[in-house]
């Protein structure tokens, strides 16, 4: 049996029709459909020929994998780690991911394709005069575009399944053609294109399309050429004529019996070999047939002639300069979306008609005193658009993050806006030495109470901060600062609302999450995605390329993967070793999508910062994706500030075991080079708990001695943490002065109150909040200008619990830590291994920091002593007040 193998589905999208952009084949617009591909099959013939094909295949993929340097189990390999189920489950993860990416490359170009789904999907302007919008709804049997433009008809912008407006994969296409003005007429090209954007200002000239087509004609073609472009039947024409004469027999009956093709070719040659030289393709017709009962002919023709048809560029030049100006467009058009215009997408279902906000939409105005949610057409005029003006900051060697709350970074009760972020505290973040800042809370979110983690609308910015531009122009300045810009992204979770979220979208409970009980979180009232789905996989991952296209961050922490990872979301207990990490709870599809996230993202943008936040630390998190990693880039340290938070609060000073502190902040010392290490984080300032400022100063500005204790321990617990991690640090907004106050979002309970949603910035100018600023100032100059959290993993050669005290290197410095509530030490020897002189560069006991400032001028300076202490050969014998910490630098080397 003979079978044709073709897929017989119909799609417009993300099948079988490519859009490119400049950066493609440099025409934005033009549409090339895919190439079929029929393949003749004898399945009894071929079975045995397939098995063998598959076993070679299967070879030949292991082989591969060899050959690149791919090993699913190279990091528990270098390791040193067996575990034989775990390893196990990453060869078949590997295998799963292998079949995933054939499957994803059936449905699109390349990886770049994949991650480019925003630019079909959503509204967008077409340059033939009209506005094209593209959604997924595969469980919708209608689909229309209801707005302010229509007057919210559901009938006049709609597209029916099966007329063109719905294809095989559930992907809604709807046409809003412009509208011809008062006395205008229609084009007389059919494809009459407008420049909007680029070059918007050309094509209003005046010159006609028939004289740059003429003009064309001129000028591109060769003598001859443009004869038989005009009249493609001429030249077969000619060539039967001069086949069977000039009375040529016009039916099957008068033709007779045809001699064979290599016979009549080779008459025809003998007949023409005098013929002077022709504009015609020198073609000559090889008969191939070999006996066969039909004929295979092969069209062979110069070299010469085929090089000059290909070295021929295509007139494109002359089709482009066809297009019109945006003056013109305006002039014959009343737009079909004008800028600013509101819309929803309408949906008639098995259940009944629904109102959506469409899942791509770019800017969103969230449900607000009643009134429905609904989208915001974003097509500001060219003269208008913001325009980039810096480039990105090259990427550093180590990140000193500060993390930021757009609607909270104000002093005034009430909700802050990209503008005043952009003019206040981009300047502050700069000023204190961080060298990024990570924004919560971005994407639209429809209650604020949230934080920004119960994400509606993932391509949308928030619309509570401002306008899209605005938030270009906040990146664009953070740019010339010198910052790089992450976004604390959620991917692993959505908020449950439907009429503005993703939440049955489509009237189905499964469209973008899972069904049933497993397709919401066990604790938040959130919805989890279905990521083994591949029209889920391709909007998430086209959401994480869109921060990155569109505004031009440089970096994401991944939100809460624990929630993604696990069915259990996490809370469950891990007592079991590996088993955890490869059992019946573990989603295999979510780890599969956080591979092919970092490795899309890393290829298209090889500058790009992942980060993970996941409090299980799955293995593997920070290793390359072909060593069986994940590929983040860093991993967030929870623990540490958990630690620092059950110390203050329940254990008294003097029973802190300074080796659960130094074990914790090191954590895992296999990857402490890749920890993001904090102290606090919004977590301590925001999810109701207190940031460390209120814990330790909080009602104690009239006690002296509670006052050094809090001043002293929160530089403390900040130069430690900083110092001794890996080569990321990250602080919430106001906490490196002190603030005061937690930070409480309006809610009912608290009556909609701003006065705890906002940062005391007044706080700076003077007292311990200044001085606290100060040392954190100069916390940040350590690594700005001296390359501290550069200079490779800390070496801890002293830790006494007894004593309290804590000291390690990093380089040429030397780090002393004193934590004892009472105990000072007039010569405490810490260890150095390099004989010479050392001078502090750093003391948290200086009075300019809030400290009594203990040391004299002349004990800065400090000579080693020829004493091997904690392993060292040599040691210095310093002054160590209670309390205290202090930073030294070998400035000079004595050769002994």
């Amino acid at each position: 049996m003979v079978s044709l193998s073709n897929q017989t589905s119909f799609s417009f999208y993300p099948n079988n029709v490519f859009v490119s952009d400049k950066t493609r084949l440099g025409i934005p617009g033009i549409n090339f459909p895919r190439k079929i591909k029929v393949k003749v099959t004898c399945f009894a013939a071929d079975q045995p020929r397939q098995q063998k094909q598959q076993k070679k295949k299967k070879s030949q993929s292991t082989n591969s994998d060899a050959e690149s340097g791919v090993d699913p189990v190279g990091f528990l390999t270098k390791l040193g780690i067996a575990d034989r189920i775990f390893a196990q489950f990453l060869r078949e993860r590997h295998k799963a991911l292998k079949d995933l990416k054939d499957e994803l490359l059936k449905r699109h170009f390349d990886l770049r394709d994949l991650a480019s789904g925003f630019e079909l999907l959503g509204m967008h302007r077409h340059m033939e005069h009209r506005v094209d919008f593209m959604d997924w709804g595969p469980g919708a049997r209608y689909g229309a575009i209801i707005g302010d433009f229509n007057g919210w008809s559901p009938t006049e912008n709609s597209a029916r399944e099966g007329l063109f407006g719905h294809d095989d994969f559930g992907y809604w296409f709807i046409i809003l053609e412009d509208k011809l003005r008062e006395g205008e007429e229609p084009e007389e090209l059919y494809f009459q294109q407008y420049n909007y954007v680029d070059d918007y200002d050309k094509g209003d000239s005046g010159v006609t399309a028939e004289e740059v087509f003429q003009r064309a004609n001129d000028e591109y073609w060769e003598p001859g050429e443009d004869r038989f472009i005009k009249n493609r039947y001429e030249v077969p024409a000619k060539l039967y004529e001069q086949l069977f004469g000039p009375n040529s027999p016009q039916t099957l009956e008068d033709l007779g019996e045809i001699p064979d093709a290599e016979t009549r070719y080779k008459q025809y040659k003998e007949e023409h070999k005098n013929d002077p030289p022709s504009n015609l393709p020198p073609c000559d017709i090889i008969d191939d047939g070999r006996g066969k009962p039909y004929d295979i002919y092969n069209v062979v023709t110069s070299p010469e002639w085929t090089k000059k048809f290909y070295e021929k560029s295509p007139p494109i030049p002359y089709w482009l300069e066809t297009r019109k100006g945006r003056k013109a467009w305006l002039e014959k058009y009343i737009p079909a979306v004008p800028h600013g215009s509101k819309y929803r997408l309408y949906f008639n279902t098995p259940d009944g008609p629904l109102e959506r906000v469409p899942a791509w939409a770019t800017y969103v105005q969230p449900e607000d005193e009643g009134k429905q949610a609904y989208a915001i057409h974003w097509e500001p005029s060219p003269e208008s658009a913001y325009k980039w003006k810096h480039t990105k900051p090259d990427k550093p060697k180590s990140l000193r993050i500060y993390e930021c709350h757009v609607g909270i970074s104000g002093s005034e009760a009430k909700i802050s806006s990209f503008e005043e972020f952009t003019k206040k505290v981009l300047p502050h973040v700069k000023r204190a030495g961080y060298n990024a800042i990570q924004l919560i809370g971005i994407p639209e979110h429809k209650d604020y109470y949230t934080v920004g983690y119960r994400v509606t609308n993932f391509f949308a910015v928030s619309n509570r901060f401002g306008t899209p531009d605005d938030f270009k122009r906040l990146v664009d300045e953070a740019h010339g600062l010198g910052l790089l810009v992450f976004l604390d992204i959620v991917h692993s979770y959505a908020a449950a609302d439907q009429m503005v979220g993703l939440s049955l979208f489509d009237g189905s409970n499964d469209c973008y999450f899972h069904h049933g009980k497993r397709g919401h979180h066990k604790h938040w009232g959130t919805r989890m995605f279905k990521y083994g789905d591949l029209d889920v996989f391709h909007f998430l991952i086209s959401n994480l390329n869109w921060w990155i296209t569109e505004y031009q961050v440089d970096g994401y922490q991944f939100h809460s993967l624990a929630s993604m990872i696990y069915t259990h979301n996490g809370f469950a207990p891990f007592n079991s070793g590996f088993d955890d990490y490869c059992n019946q709870y573990v989603d295999r599809d979510a780890l599969m999508y956080l591979i092919l996230a970092n490795e899309i993202l890393h290829d298209l943008h090889p500058d790009i910062i992942t980060i993970a936040e996941d409090a299980t630390y799955y293995p593997g998190l920070c290793e390359p994706v072909s060593q069986g990693g994940l590929g983040f880039d860093y991993y967030v340290n929870l623990s540490a500030t958990e630690m620092w938070v059950s110390l203050l609060d329940s254990v008294p000073d003097s029973e802190w075991s300074m080796s659960k502190i130094v074990s914790t902040l090191v954590a895992n010392k296999e990857y402490a080079d890749k920890m993001l290490s904090y102290a606090e984080s919004h977590n301590q300032s925001i999810s109701g708990g207190r940031s460390f400022a209120e814990i330790l100063l909080g009602g104690v500005q009239n006690e002296n001695k509670l006052l050094d204790r809090g001043v002293s321990l929160h530089k403390m617990i900040r130069l430690l943490t900083f110092t001794i991690g890996g080569r990321a640090y990250l602080n919430f907004m106001g906490n490196e002065f002190g603030h005061p106050e937690r930070v409480e979002f309006p809610t009912q309970s608290n009556k909609f109150s701003f006065s705890l949603a906002n940062r005391r910035w007044d706080l700076l100018e003077s007292g311990i909040h200044h001085q606290l600023f100060s040392f954190d100032k100069d916390l940040m100059d350590l690594d700005k200008s001296k390359g501290i959290l550069s200079r490779g993993l800390p070496s801890i050669h002293h830790v006494n619990d007894t004593n309290m005290v804590i000291s390690f290197s990093r380089g040429p410095f030397l780090f002393i830590f004193n934590f004892h509530p009472s105990n000072s030490y007039e010569k405490y020897g810490a260890g150095v291994e390099e004989a010479g002189e050392y001078t502090m560069i750093l003391n948290s006991d200086e009075a300019k920091y809030g400290g009594q400032g203990l040391l004299k001028e002349d004990q800065y300076l400090q000579r080693s002593i020829s004493k091997r202490i904690d392993g060292q050969r040599n040691c210095l014998e310093v002054f160590l007040p209670s309390r205290t910490a202090q930073v030294y630098k070998l400035t000079r080397i004595l050769r002994i």
